[in-house]
């Protein structure tokens, strides 16, 4: 019997190229193991960035003397994060998720110290280029989700996804809480309050750096192709699609749309909200508890949305979705009082969560080993400009016509991936339909 187990394991080495350690990995620990590293490091990443993006619009709207370009700080952290996105993609392929999510974070940390200076100093520019590295901080651990979800089965993927999104609950709630105590630290110490949120992102950059470089092992790139080389042993080798050949299958159409809009309408109102509040006499303790609120909705919801991803299907969850944001897009404008605003605000993060973990699990679905990385940076890359596009646009629309308009701005283009989803399923259904 021994001599039998031998020899078939014998033949599927040579016949099918197959490593021995490959056979001997157990991948379901692996994935598992992975799933808790991101988890652990997102988490904090995002205590971190949300800590920072509470005072980026007030940070920007003081150093610069221009109220209408309080948007220009979290526009230029999206555009870094959009710039970087597809970089990050193309060096993956070459040193794999774990190495570049380690540099990206550190380039974070060190951004921190640029930012946090630059207020000190007085510095608008200096300011926006330590910024820039946030960005690009941020858009390499967004890749963390890709990273879940490439070493685990289809019909586990959206849970996957969601468990990595869950780690940001943690961030959500301590984030945005160590603003106001952390402020009035700094000023103890004779430094302006503005400059203890970037003190939160350095400390907490550095140690997800720690982390994802001596946890995230093995690679999860190699993790992948090892995976899919033992699935093309079964089922045959699928030739790598190049990105304009992936953007013309309509799944994939979707799931960048509601990934796109998502991010989009839900950066709007949210970077564009601490300084509304502000206007209307809040303390950064009341701004925190409402964006805390923001960020519970965003993240705490993660793993319903991920076992619904998985249950009932991707579509139906970006339609939900898109339903959320349109309410919250609506809501938000009509009081300027802590609690509405926060129900508004959590609203927006639900509706931005299950577009984000739905459309992200719709784009895994579609695409093989060799073409995750590119296009999952190109999508990264679109949703960037995206929601660049709505910050930008937020402290323009905010200066000009007010907050309770930029809702309305924020419902219509919610609308937008409600009615290309309920188009992409009534056409698979007719298509289903004729097959059968």
């Amino acid at each position: 019997m021994f001599l039998m187990v031998y020899y078939t394991k014998l033949v599927q080495l040579v016949k099918f190229n197959i490593r021995e350690d490959m056979i001997m990995r157990d991948y379901s620990s692996i994935a598992r193991k992975t799933t808790r590293t991101l988890f652990f490091s997102g988490s904090i990443v995002t205590a971190g960035m949300i800590a920072i993006a509470t005072v980026n619009s007030i940070a920007g709207a003081d150093l610069s003397g221009v109220p209408a370009w309080a948007g220009i700080p979290s526009t230029v952290v999206i555009l870094a994060a959009a710039l970087g996105a597809f970089g990050w993609g193309l060096l993956i392929e070459r040193i794999g998720r774990r190495g570049s999510l380690a540099i990206g974070l550190a380039l974070g940390a060190f951004g921190s110290i640029l930012a946090g200076g630059a207020i000190m100093g007085g510095s608008f520019l200096v300011f926006l280029g330590g910024l820039a590295f946030v960005g690009f901080a941020q858009s390499a651990m967004q890749f963390g989700r890709f990273a879940a979800a490439e070493v685990h089965p289809a019909e586990t993927r959206g849970r996957a996804i969601a468990t990595v999104v869950f780690g940001g609950t943690i961030g959500s709630i301590l984030g945005p809480l160590l603003v106001g105590p952390i402020g009035k630290l700094a000023t103890s110490f004779g430094v302006n309050e503005l400059v203890g949120p970037y003190g939160i992102g350095l400390i907490f950059l550095s140690l997800a750096t720690l982390i994802i470089f001596f946890w995230l092992r093995p690679d999860p790139t190699v993790i992948a192709r090892e995976l899919a080389q033992i699935e093309e042993t079964s089922q045959g080798k699928r030739q790598a699609r190049s990105i304009s050949e992936t953007l013309r299958q309509p799944a994939v159409v979707v799931a960048i749309t509601s990934m796109v809009i998502g991010q989009m309408v839900m950066i709007m109102l949210m970077v564009i909200t601490s300084l509304y509040m502000k206007d209307h006499g809040r303390t950064l303790t009341d701004i925190s508890l409402v964006i805390s609120s923001h960020t519970f909705g965003m993240f705490a919801f993660s793993i319903v949305s991920g076992r619904l991803v998985d249950r009932i299907g991707r579509e139906p969850v970006i339609l939900m979705g898109s339903i959320f944001l349109i309410l919250a897009s609506v809501a938000a404008g009509f009081s300027s009082n802590i609690l509405p605003l926060a129900g508004a605000l959590f609203l927006l993060g639900l509706g931005w969560n299950f577009c984000y973990i739905g459309g992200s699990t719709l784009l895994s679905d579609q695409l093989s080993t060799a073409e995750q990385s590119r296009m999952q940076g190109f999508n990264d890359l679109l949703v960037g400009l995206a929601s660049a596009l709505g910050s930008l646009g937020s402290g323009f629309v905010f200066a000009a016509v007010g907050y309770r308009v930029m809702g309305f701005v924020g419902m219509f283009f919610a609308f937008i991936p409600l009615f290309i989803t309920t188009w992409f399923t009534q056409r698979r259904r007719q298509t289903r339909t004729v097959e059968v």
